[in-house]
C-alpha cells in the first residue's frame, strides 16, 4: 500500500502532482465554517495537504485547529505561509496512529486517498478521535475512479455501511454547492458521533 507511505505523499508534493488541490477553501466547507459560532472548537483536518480550510479557519479566529498529514512537505509550506500558527498544532504522523479528542473533524479529499480496504478502519478511527457529540463534516466523491491508486471512488451505499453503526447522520446527501468541476460528484456529510 504505497499510497499510505509518507514518502509517496512527500514525492507528490515535491513533484507538484496535487491535482486534488483546489488552491482555496472548498465552497461547501467554507459555507459550513461560516455558520460556526464557537471559535473554541477543537478541530482536526486529517490528510490536510496544503490546508486551505485551515488557513481560512485561522483567518476566521479559530485558534484550536490541528493539521495532520503523513507528508511533512505541506505542513512545512503551511508553517512558512502562516508563521504565527502554533507548531504543536502541525502533526506529521499516520492518521491511524493519531490520538486526540476533537469537537469537529473536517474531511476534504482524505477519504479518497486511502486504500479502500482501510475505510472501515477510517470510520472507526474518526469515531475514536471525536468527543461525545462531535462531528465529522466534509465531502466524499460518489463515483468510481481509479482502483489501483488514489483517488479512489465509491458509492453512497458503500459509504453508509462504514458509518451507520458509529454515527448519527445529520446530512449524508448530494452536495448542492460543489464547485462546477465537481458538481454532481460529491456527497456532503455531517455525521455526529453516536
Amino acid at each position: 500500500m504505497s499510497q499510505l507511505d509518507s514518502n509517496f505523499w512527500n514525492a507528490r508534493y515535491h513533484d507538484e502532482q496535487t491535482g486534488w488541490d483546489l488552491g482555496a477553501v472548498s465552497r461547501p466547507l467554507k459555507e459550513y465554517i461560516d455558520q460556526l459560532m464557537d471559535k473554541d472548537l477543537d478541530i482536526l483536518i486529517p490528510g490536510c495537504g496544503n490546508a486551505h480550510e485551515a488557513a481560512y479557519l485561522w483567518k476566521s479566529d479559530f485558534k484550536h485547529v490541528h493539521l495532520l498529514d503523513w507528508a511533512a512537505a505541506p505542513l512545512d509550506s503551511f508553517k512558512a505561509d502562516h508563521p504565527n500558527f502554533p507548531s504543536k498544532q502541525l502533526i506529521c504522523e499516520n492518521f491511524f496512529e493519531h490520538k486526540g479528542q476533537y469537537d469537529l473533524i473536517l474531511e476534504q479529499t482524505f477519504f479518497c486517498a486511502i486504500d479502500p480496504g482501510m475505510r472501515q478502519a477510517y470510520a472507526e478511527q474518526m469515531h475514536r478521535l471525536l468527543k461525545d457529540g462531535g462531528r465529522l463534516v466534509g465531502l466524499l466523491f460518489k463515483s468510481e475512479m481509479q482502483n489501483d491508486r488514489p483517488p479512489y471512488g465509491g458509492s453512497k451505499e458503500e459509504y453508509v455501511s462504514y458509518f451507520s453503526d458509529l454515527f448519527t447522520f445529520r446530512v449524508f446527501d448530494d452536495c448542492h454547492n460543489s464547485i462546477p468541476p465537481r458538481a454532481g460528484n460529491e456527497l456532503f456529510i455531517n455525521l455526529q458521533k453516536s
